[in-house]
C-alpha cells in the first residue's frame, strides 16, 4: 500500500521546494536547471509561455528577470517515497489584485528530486477561503 505523506519523504520535498523557491527569487538559473528533470517529457506551462522538454525549459529560464513574491497556502504531498506534488498560491506586488497559482510534480531520481511537470497561472484575487 502506498503511504501518503511519509514523514521522511515529505521533509525531503519540503526542503527541495524551499531551495527551488530561493533559487527562483535569486534568478539562479544554474541551480534551477539542475532541479528540472532532464527529459523530453518534462513540461512547464507558465503565465504566457509553454515549454515541452528540458531544453525548452532551459531556454525559457535564460530569458527571465528576477522578481519577488510571497507564498501562501503551500501544500506539499508525497505519494510513496518517489513522487510528490507541491502546490502554492503566490502574491506579487507587480500584479496587484491578482493571485498566482503554482503546481509542481517532483520525482526522485538517482541524482535527487527533480521537477517533472510544472504549471504557473494567475487569476483575479480570491474571494472567500
Amino acid at each position: 500500500m502506498m503511504v501518503i505523506n511519509d514523514l521522511a519523504t515529505l521533509a525531503e520535498v519540503q526542503a527541495i521546494f524551499a531551495a527551488y523557491e530561493a533559487a527562483l527569487l535569486r534568478n539562479d538559473n544554474d541551480t534551477l536547471a539542475r532541479m528540472f528533470l532532464e527529459r523530453d517529457e518534462t513540461v512547464r506551462y507558465g503565465l504566457n509561455d509553454v515549454q515541452h522538454g528540458y531544453v525548452e525549459v532551459l531556454a525559457f529560464r535564460a530569458t527571465q528577470a528576477p522578481f519577488e513574491r510571497k507564498l501562501d497556502r503551500t501544500v506539499i504531498t508525497s505519494y510513496g517515497t518517489d513522487c510528490a506534488t507541491a502546490q502554492t498560491l503566490f502574491i506579487r506586488d507587480d500584479a496587484p489584485d491578482k493571485i498566482g497559482r503554482q503546481t509542481q510534480v517532483w520525482v526522485r531520481t538517482a541524482t535527487g528530486w527533480k521537477v517533472a511537470a510544472a504549471h504557473v497561472s494567475m487569476m483575479d484575487e480570491l474571494n472567500g477561503p
